[in-house]
């Protein structure tokens, strides 16, 4: 048999030859829009810190209080002595905001997904995911055992077809969708959802990781309101809201907690004043959509519908070319590519802050417009 090397470096040249193998580069972040990159200052249109909170001097000094008098680390499980007391705090507030009775906090976003959707459903029953949801309800659907089917992005009518033709052959049934999709930026028809999955004995499941802190808040009456504390608040660890049964049921079933080391307290405490932030200080909240739609206005695009907004360039070799010509010129845009998108959207992602000045979003417009790049946005 080859060695493992061997079989590796292959897979690695078959990645490289379709512009798809990721590589790991170094970035000092110096505050919440300037990065350090190859010695070189860039401003920022990639980080999902959309408030700047992990450089608040609150947030930051929340957390050196809790680390002096806690600790580095939890200990253990959050079962077993790892249930801080700042813990108790942060789910009350989380609960608060989502207007639910109770919510679960997590090790991340990902463990949130990875212990909630396997512990609702599996074998016998059926998931319907929205063909855009993130990678980790995906990875959940599949370790659940469940029928996993997909519907096309935020088509009512598509998913309304698979309930009627499906939803009688499984037991329990749930619907995954986002708030906020990750990589389009656009929102899903939530309310619309739930009235359906109301009319088929069904529940709605939603990830809000890029929602919370960015857009207006409003209570979702979907069943499971699944988030995330690194990207709006700034900090590290996920969530669940929901009602209190539920919250009860996980603390027990879902794995993800259940076996893993609970935050370090001092994150808790930084995401307690994140969250405390956000939800006091409403003008900071509107400015990531507010630039978001300053940066569409000026390119004649569609209007923004949360903080980030996308210039799909197709091919994967043009994304990163015009990624790299960006950090010439001092801006860092990512350039994302498949699988994390589908096949043949490669694109920019701009990610915008509550930090960007006008000044920055008229520059990088003028760059955008130079390349013309919005008007192969349009011609899509």
């Amino acid at each position: 048999m080859p060695a493992l090397d061997d079989i590796l470096q292959q897979k690695l040249l078959v990645l490289e030859s379709k512009h798809q193998r990721r590589t790991l580069k170094e970035t000092q972040r110096e505050d919440g829009i300037r990065v350090l990159r190859n010695g070189k200052e860039l401003i920022s249109f990639s980080c999902n810190d959309y408030l700047g909170l992990s450089k608040h001097p609150e947030v930051i000094a929340a957390g050196i209080e809790a680390l002096a008098e806690f600790g580095a680390g939890a200990g253990a499980s959050r079962l077993v002595t790892g249930n801080n007391s700042l813990y108790e705090e942060l789910e009350a507030r989380l609960a608060a905001y989502k207007g639910t009775q109770a919510a679960c906090v997590f090790g991340s976003g990902y463990l949130a997904n990875m212990g909630t959707i396997p512990a609702l459903v599996g074998k016998g029953d059926l998931i319907l995911a929205d063909k855009l949801v993130h990678a980790c309800m995906i990875d959940a659907a599949k370790l659940s055992g469940a029928s996993v089917m997909r519907f096309a992005h935020n088509n009512l009518d598509h998913c309304r077809m698979l309930l009627e033709s499906n939803r009688s052959d499984h037991h329990q049934c749930i619907i995954l969708t986002e708030t906020v999709f990750s990589m389009d930026g656009d929102r899903a028809p939530v309310e619309a959802l739930r009235a359906l999955a109301r009319h088929h004995d069904t529940w709605v499941m939603t990830d809000d990781a890029h929602g919370l802190g960015v857009i207006p808040r409003h209570m979702s009456s979907a069943d499971i309101q699944m988030g995330t504390l690194s990207k709006g608040a700034g900090v590290y660890g996920g969530y669940v809201c929901g009602s209190q049964m539920l919250v009860d049921y996980l603390k027990t079933a879902a794995r993800t907690l259940v076996f893993s080391t609970g935050l370090p307290p001092s994150v808790v405490a930084c995401a307690n004043a994140a969250l405390s932030i956000i939800a006091e200080d409403s003008d900071l909240v509107a400015l990531p959509l507010a630039n978001a739609r300053q940066f569409t206005s000026l390119l004649g695009l569609e209007v923004a519908q949360s903080a980030i907004v996308p210039l799909v360039m197709k091919e994967n070799e043009k994304a990163l070319e015009a990624s790299a010509l960006l950090e010439e010129r001092g801006f860092l845009v990512a350039a994302i590519r498949p699988p994390t998108v589908p096949e043949n959207t490669a694109r920019l992602r701009f990610a915008f802050s509550a930090l960007h000045e006008p000044e920055h979003i008229e520059e990088l417009v003028a760059i955008i417009k130079e390349q013309g790049w919005a008007k192969e946005q349009a011609d899509l």
